[in-house]
């Protein structure tokens, strides 16, 4: 705090800080909301949208149809394989059962069992075409099925070109609406930097200062979070330009004023030693001195040593004696301290 400040004057400007930081905080609300709101003025926009349909349409249906007819085909299928499999089954009993009676004719040898040879022969000839009729058929939904999922996949991959095309439109228009926003957010942000600028300018050291400095944080909080994130990269060369010419530009006017503040300070210097210290404001003196630097050159002094009356940089008299009682005091102070006789050129 200023040393210089009395103490309800602390108090009164510690409020008024709040004061501007409640109303920067009302203020970047209200901007966030706003600028929230934004990307509604775009239409979003799905993938589906860029398909070429009448491409598209066919292989929908081809894959729709397709899918349809493998979960019935699948049924079919399972069904199929019961139906080989218990043939196979019965044929594989039907021959286990003819090798058992055959054996035991063989031991009989009897002729008159020649008919009934030729007889479970043709039993198990007509298993076995059974059999072989269950496989064909189950063979033939394999065959059917491989045909239905190539197709199935063929309409797929292209389905999937076309999504991949579109995929790339829509990634372009994407690009081209952050774009238009960023521009939105640009066109709301700069106009409140400049605003900013002027107020800080001209008016920060004015009676309604807390509003100014709230607006110029508000106005900081826009362009650093609302704006600065959303730059569009365009693989990060975008950024890193804009970030060097933004740096330039600040370089640049940083470099132009330090330049001029220190031709300002060459031409202070050099005017005598009582208009300098009349142009000097009583608080920033004494909150220069209070950092023990020199109130007209802003350069380090040793305030510590009682010998130390003027600035051994510019010269300025930083202490005299007062005209009452002697007193060594402040050469910016007002009043003594010691007697509390007025210095010499006050009003």
């Amino acid at each position: 705090m200023n040393k210089g400040l009395r103490l309800s004057e602390k108090w009164f400007r510690f409020g008024l800080w709040l004061v501007a930081l409640v109303f920067a905080g009302f203020l970047i609300g209200l901007g966030g909301t706003v600028v929230d709101n934004l990307p509604r003025v775009e239409r979003t926009h799905q993938i589906d949208e860029f398909i070429d349909a009448e491409s598209a349409e066919p292989l929908r249906q081809v894959i729709t149809k397709s899918s349809a007819d493998l979960r019935v085909l699948d049924e079919t299928y399972r069904q199929a394989e019961l139906r080989h499999a218990q043939a196979r089954a019965t044929t594989m009993a039907a021959q286990q059962t003819f090798s058992n009676w055959l054996a035991a004719r063989d031991v009989t040898r009897r002729s008159d069992q020649d008919a009934e040879v030729i007889r479970r022969t043709a039993k198990l000839d007509e298993l076995k075409e059974e059999e072989q009729k269950a496989l064909q058929e189950l063979q033939q939904l394999r065959q059917r099925r491989l045909s239905l999922e190539q197709a199935e996949r063929g309409a797929q991959r292209e389905l999937d070109g076309l999504r991949e095309s579109a995929r790339h439109k829509l990634e372009q228009v994407a690009r081209q609406q952050e774009l238009r926003v960023f521009l939105y957010r640009l066109a709301l942000t700069l106009p409140l930097l400049g605003v900013a600028g002027w107020l800080f300018v001209r008016k920060r050291q004015s009676m309604y200062w807390p509003f100014v400095w709230g607006f110029i944080l508000f106005a900081l909080f826009a362009f650093f979070v609302e704006l600065v994130p959303y730059l569009p990269s365009y693989g990060g060369f975008v950024r890193y330009l804009v970030g060097i010419v933004v740096t330039i530009v600040v370089g640049r006017q940083a470099i132009l004023g330090l330049t001029r503040y220190l031709e300002r300070q060459k031409q202070a210097e050099a005017l005598p030693d009582v208009e300098r210290r009349k142009e000097l404001s009583y608080d920033i003196a004494l909150t220069r001195l209070g950092r023990k630097v020199c109130p007209g050159c802003e350069r380090a002094v040793n305030l510590d040593d009682a010998a130390t009356d003027y600035c051994p940089h510019c010269g300025i008299c930083l202490y005299n004696r007062c005209e009452g009682c002697s007193t060594r005091k402040n050469a910016f102070s007002r009043f003594c301290f010691s007697c509390g006789r007025q210095a010499a050129g006050i009003a």
